[in-house]
């Protein structure tokens, strides 16, 4: 690129010559010397354009941007005063290489001279693309344009808060397309500015509003066409917030199907206008009720086929003899109880005989053990009394002893006199 420089050519001789600044006599101090110059050179340079790369950026905490513009030969000081950040659209950043509108002044502290910045635009492509640029790389890096977290929008919506101008064909087509798709819904009106500085704090308000009251299921954030100026409002960084941060699940329709802003990417669902918005936020009430109409349709063919089997069954049913005689079962249950009882009763009969057998077998037994059968062929058993022990040698008894003498009929009382001992 041919470089621009001054042209300063010696004056005619007839001009006066140029003022001269001190005199050995009269010298100027530093301070005067660099105002003189600052003079000059804010006169001379009042305004120029000039193009370099940003290098050393640095925003003060008082809202002031400072830089160096440079080329491959010379760096150039610049600064950017707080009060015309409203007009910077981008982000500056190192390595940016841009094209800035000022003019030159001298710094007095440090004898420099600097550039004050008035305009600045990106090199080879405009303000707003760049700052679009830069703010969705910026939020791609937040996740907020992450697919996985946007919220689904309900099927059947009771309440539609519709955030956009109060005025225009915009509302009117949306309100009309809600309306006769979904007529149960109810329309909740936010009205706000779609351009210009109140636009964004309108927007945002109606945003946090609508999730603070819970007034509605869904959102439509948006407008109608417009340059890209006009559409500028949607790609504020403040809004992307307030759309991100929502609970209630927001479509954004902004423009036309060829129009993106940077809402678009943050909301749930994007929606190349406001109509297709009104479309996408609500079913269609034919639609419904012709699938209805269908389905009652087959639940109809199915109910009917199942009465049929049904009736088929029941008169295969009613040809049986349990239905055509249902006492004969009856009849046939009672005779089989009687059989049954008679059977029972047998056995019963049975097991006493068995049981009676078993019993005078076992008495026959017994008896024949009993010492009561001894008793009978003669012999006896003999107690002392008061005692149940059986006597069997003379040793246990004493003169004088009471004795019980059981007989096979009967009992003899006796007294000991004597007793004679085996031994």
């Amino acid at each position: 690129m041919a470089k621009a420089r001054l042209n300063i050519q010696a004056p005619p001789a007839s001009e006066p010559e140029p003022p001269r600044f001190g005199s050995r006599d009269e010298p100027l101090t530093v301070s005067e010397l660099t105002e003189n110059i600052r003079d000059v050179l804010s006169g001379a340079f009042s305004e120029v354009w000039v193009v370099g790369e940003i290098a050393n950026f640095k925003k003060h905490q008082n809202g002031h941007l400072y830089f160096t513009l440079r080329d491959k030969e010379c760096p150039l000081p610049s600064v950017l005063w707080a009060s015309r950040l409203t007009r910077l659209r981008f982000e500056l950043q190192d390595g940016l290489e841009v094209i800035c509108r000022g003019k030159i002044d001298v710094y007095p502290p440090h004898g420099k001279y600097q550039l004050l910045v008035e305009e600045i635009l990106p090199r080879g492509q405009g303000a707003l693309e760049l700052a679009f640029k830069q703010l969705k790389e910026k939020l791609e890096k937040r996740g907020w344009l992450d697919p996985n977290r946007k919220k689904p929008l309900p099927s059947y919506p009771s309440r539609i808060a519709l955030v956009t101008s109060p005025t225009g064909a915009v509302v009117r087509d949306m309100v009309r397309i809600i309306r006769r798709r979904w007529p149960p819904a109810q329309i909740i009106l936010c009205a706000v500015s779609v351009q210009g500085d109140r636009a964004v704090p309108e927007i945002i308000h109606a945003i946090e509003r609508v999730n603070r009251l819970r007034c509605a299921d869904v959102m439509i954030v948006g407008r109608g066409g417009g340059s890209t100026e006009d559409l500028w409002v949607f790609n504020d960084e403040k809004l992307a917030e307030a759309i991100f941060r929502s609970e209630i699940p927001i479509i954004s329709a902004v423009g036309h199907e060829t129009d993106f802003t940077i809402a678009d990417f943050v909301a749930d669902r994007r929606a190349a206008t406001p109509s297709e918005a009104a479309e996408m936020v609500v079913p269609d009430r034919e639609e419904i009720l012709n699938a209805l109409r269908k389905v009652l349709r087959r639940m109809t063919v199915r109910v009917t086929e199942r009465i049929r089997h049904a009736m088929e069954i029941l008169k295969r049913l009613a040809h049986r003899r349990v239905f055509r005689s249902p006492l004969d079962l009856v009849h046939d249950r009672a005779q089989r109880l009687d059989e049954l009882s008679d059977r029972l009763n047998r056995a019963a009969l049975q097991t006493l005989n068995n049981t009676e057998q078993r019993l005078l077998g076992l008495a026959a037994r017994l008896e024949g053990l009993s010492p009561l059968k001894v008793l009978s062929r003669g012999y006896s058993i003999t107690q002392r009394e008061g005692e149940a022990g059986l006597l069997r040698s003379a040793d246990e008894v004493r003169v004088g002893d009471r004795l019980i003498t059981r007989l096979a009929e009967g009992r003899v009382f006796s007294r000991v006199e004597s007793s004679e001992s085996p031994r």
